[in-house]
């Protein structure tokens, strides 16, 4: 029965891909280039996707390129993932709930030499969907107030190209090229007194950005990692159209308008993790990452983008009694994380907060694993120009792991 887990697992996870234009329904998703997306390889989502400082020996680490220093000699790994969310959201006055399934990624993973790793990923960067009726907001430096009713839909991809490189037993280096790339439409209303507007935009992204990561083991049970992505500027270009009305009388200001827009940048971001293994069964990562938001001098109509902290706390534990035994190979698996946000809307921060658990089952007679977690978290808080999101969200990952190139010895 179990051997046949991979089949209905990998028939849940391509369905789960028809749904990728439908990411998310935050309404944070208003800002920027939409809500970035959490997109987390193998057993990471389990542990509060924490994880720097972990090897690409079991399954494909999307957090450090460096990892694939780490990659076992003739084994070919593939990932795919999909995770379904049910939230709640809860503003001052109404709540309401929403599902929707998800696309995660699909990558897959090879060593180069001995010492050397590659992998190629695809998975979304954010999401610009999001649906949005009367929301009250203050116009800047007046009393007076606006209503904005806004849908959106669309946001960026990421496709991924890393290679990881081992000098010795102890230290690997990494080097990560992501190509960003994506459209986002939406109309927005603003309603003003008696006059209603309605702008109608098709905004294209473009651009390039590099992530160098490092690994090192100061023994057998303790590494230390250190992250650090580049900053990087994405292009953007839109087409807009423009309509007015007031006293029933419909002015059209634009129509299907071509002009570039201001660009959308990416900060500096530098983080570390750390790996800790106890008896040889308990398994601790703790990252920390600073983003600097501040550096990109852009903000938003609806707030400003300001610089971020996240932590992350994960535990893997695995009995390891009798390898003969199946609930004796299963890793369980748990963790945390908080950010501060990087948003601040009229003084006030967007922060998240989660906790997951998780399990990592082995299909039998083989090195694939298929992981599945469970996590509950908090987005926002409940303000004039806030909404609170509750999430509970199941992701699903599927962790192929194949040896090539190796001769049978018995026929």
């Amino acid at each position: 029965m179990k051997s046949k887990i991979i089949y209905l697992c990998g028939a849940i996870l391509l369905s789960l891909t028809s749904f990728s234009q439908s990411i998310s329904s935050s309404p944070y998703s208003l800002y920027g280039v939409g809500s970035v997306y959490e997109s987390d390889f193998g057993i990471l989502p389990s542990i509060g996707s924490s994880g720097m400082a972990l090897p690409s020996d079991t399954f494909i680490n999307n957090l450090n390129p460096a990892s694939l220093g780490f990659t076992s000699l003739n084994h070919f790994m593939f990932d795919i993932g999909g995770r379904a969310i049910a939230t709640t959201y809860q503003s001052s006055s109404r709540s309401e709930k929403r599902n929707n399934f998800q696309f995660s990624h699909l990558a897959f993973a090879f060593p180069v030499t001995k010492n050397s790793g590659f992998s190629l990923a695809l998975r979304p960067y954010s999401s610009g969907a999001f649906k949005i009726s009367n929301l009250k907001l203050p116009i800047e430096n007046s009393q007076e107030y606006y209503y904005l009713t806004a849908v959106g839909s669309g946001g960026l991809n990421n496709f991924d190209f890393s290679y990881g490189y081992r000098f010795g037993k102890k230290l690997s280096v990494g080097l990560s090229g992501s190509v960003l790339f994506g459209s986002t439409a939406d109309e927005r209303n603003f309603l003003i007194q008696n006059t209603l507007t309605t702008v109608t935009k098709k905004t294209s992204y473009n651009g390039l950005r590099a992530t160098l990561g490092a690994q090192y083991k100061i023994d057998s049970t303790f590494t230390i990692a250190p992250v650090i992505k580049l900053p990087a500027q994405v292009k953007a270009s839109k087409v807009q159209s423009v309509e007015v009305i007031a006293d029933e009388v419909i002015t059209t200001v634009q129509s299907n308008v071509a002009s570039d827009v201001d660009d959308y940048y990416m900060p500096l971001e530098i983080g570390v993790g750390f790996s800790k293994r106890f008896k040889n069964n308990l398994n601790m990562t703790l990252d920390y990452e600073k983003s600097f938001w501040n550096g990109t001098n852009q903000s938003e109509l609806y707030g400003n983008f300001v610089n971020q902290d996240r932590f992350a706390l994960g535990f893997t534990y695995r009995a390891k009694k009798d390898f003969r035994k199946y609930w004796d190979r299963v890793q369980y698996a748990m963790g945390a994380n908080f950010d501060n946000g990087y948003l601040e809307v009229d003084g006030k921060r967007v922060n998240n907060a989660a906790f997951s658990i998780g399990l990592s089952l082995p299909i039998e007679n083989t090195l694939t694993t298929l992981n599945i977690s469970y996590s509950y978290g908090q987005k926002g808080r409940i303000a004039d120009d806030l909404i609170k999101e509750n999430y509970h969200k199941l992701s699903l990952n599927l962790s192929l792991d194949g040896i090539w190139f190796v001769k049978r010895k018995i026929e």
